[in-house]
């Protein structure tokens, strides 16, 4: 059945699996398929909506997402929401591609409720964390309150720490970079023509001979914008080989995927209006890496 919605401005990609809760590359696969459909037409996936078109989604039908994998650690659970510790290595959410082992499904398996409102694909799924990154993540078990967590993420009223360990000495103890971003040969760049507006503020946390343990506040939440923003002032994240991280640094500090962990989750309960806050230690093979990194003196 063909979902039907009135567009906000932006990015056809974009907009679609931001209003019907699909992966932007599903989406992306749907528009060049024809599914998707704008006053009644194509359009390529770069086109720019300005608002008010009448948009068309027929997305293929996922079957039922299977429940499997290992219990993951929770930290916060009620009726509305949960907050959970997502390892790394595993997607958050299926997707077409990859249907299973997701944190998603081993909620599923936990007994969880998911609110459907995320959609077929990533129900209860607020925010995400990219596969490589650990750490806390806020779990939606009911509509009303993903409707809720939802807006406060795009008013900024939830606040999302990390922390990274990045290559070199940022000029700054504190520093802000403001970058729009987009996406080029399946890889995020900054786009300072077509991009989406991105910010992020770090503070550093402890300068070491050859790295810099940096705290990470996202303003915005677009993919791999952390990564993408330290690749772009001169500091990739160490282990992060995507954007310009690994070789000799990684090997180094014996890491195989990006030294970044969300750590905090601090915001006010969507229904109860109560206060909520956590926070999670480095997982073993970061903070493994670290205690190199402090070893290591060599400038």
């Amino acid at each position: 059945m063909a979902e039907r919605f009135v567009a906000t401005p932006g990015r056809l990609d974009a907009v679609v699996a931001a209003a019907v809760g699909a992966s932007r590359a599903d989406v992306q696969r749907a528009i060049a398929g024809g599914g998707v459909t704008v006053d009644g037409r194509a359009r390529p996936q770069s086109f720019r909506l300005v608002g008010g078109e009448s948009v068309e989604v027929e997305l293929p039908r996922p079957g039922a997402l299977v429940p499997g994998g290992d219990a993951v650690e929770v930290r916060y659970r009620d009726d509305a929401l949960a907050i959970v510790v997502k390892p790394a290595g595993i997607l958050t959410h299926p997707t077409a591609a990859h249907r299973e082992e997701t944190l998603v499904n081993r909620l599923l398996a936990m007994g969880m409720p998911l609110a459907p409102a995320g959609g077929a694909m990533r129900p209860g799924i607020v925010h995400r964390l990219d596969a490589g990154t650990s750490g806390l993540l806020i779990v939606a078990c009911t509509d009303e309150a993903y409707t809720t967590l939802q807006a406060m993420l795009r008013r900024h009223a939830v606040e999302r720490r990390y922390l990274a360990l990045a290559r070199g000495q940022p000029a700054h103890d504190d520093f802000q970079v403001e970058a729009p971003l987009g996406r080029r040969d399946a890889r995020i760049v900054v786009d300072r023509v077509g991009g989406r507006d991105a910010a992020t503020g770090f503070t550093v946390r402890e300068r070491l001979a050859r790295t810099t343990l940096l705290e990470a506040a996202p303003r915005t939440g677009r993919t791999h914008q952390i990564r993408v923003h330290l690749q772009a002032v001169g500091h990739p994240i160490v282990g992060d080989a995507r954007y310009g991280g690994g070789g000799d640094e990684a090997r180094r500090v014996g890491l195989t995927r990006p030294f970044l962990h969300a750590w905090r989750l601090a915001f006010t309960h969507p229904l109860t209006g109560a206060p909520l806050a956590e926070e999670e230690p480095l997982p073993p093979d970061l903070a493994e890496a670290l205690t190199r990194a402090r070893a290591d003196q060599q400038p």
